[in-house]
């Protein structure tokens, strides 16, 4: 598993960032009606969101962005 995790870091950033929004979600909206296919649409959405997130982070660790020396 740690291997997996350094050789994909923003993938495992994505699923954990993602699964855990998803339960906030979930338990937040137990009280509130909505229709499966709402509540499934949300989930998607809120997936997309955690991607979006990690991707935005991911461009502090870019080394190509003007701050430092590009690779030779």
């Amino acid at each position: 598993m740690r291997e997996w995790w350094y050789s994909h870091p923003y993938l495992v950033s994505w699923i954990v960032l993602a699964l855990s929004m998803v339960t906030i979600l979930l338990v937040s909206s137990r009280d509130v009606a909505l229709l499966p296919l709402q509540r499934f649409w949300l989930v998607v959405a809120t997936v997309g969101l955690a991607g979006l997130c990690v991707w935005i982070i991911a461009w502090e660790d870019d080394p190509l962005d003007g701050e430092s020396d590009p690779p030779a």
